[in-house]
């Protein structure tokens, strides 16, 4: 059975690492950062959400519309 996913504040690493299990941290975060800025609407939305490059803490709302475009890690 699988673990339910939770919408709660997320480190970047953390959020990134659940999407990338199998890479490192870096790689991980990388590419979760290659997928934000490929995706223009959501990196518009997260702006204004106070979402800059390098911020170490996702808030619950950051991470529900994360979840709502790339769908669930």
């Amino acid at each position: 059975m699988e673990k339910e996913f939770v919408i709660r504040s997320y480190s970047y690493c953390e959020l990134a690492m659940l999407y990338f299990p199998n890479s490192t941290k870096k790689s991980a975060s990388a590419q979760l950062g290659r997928w934000i800025r490929g995706n223009e609407k959501l990196k518009s939305q997260l702006t204004k959400m106070g979402f800059k490059p390098k911020k170490k803490l996702l808030t619950p709302n950051q991470v529900k519309l994360i979840i709502e475009v790339f769908g669930e890690p």
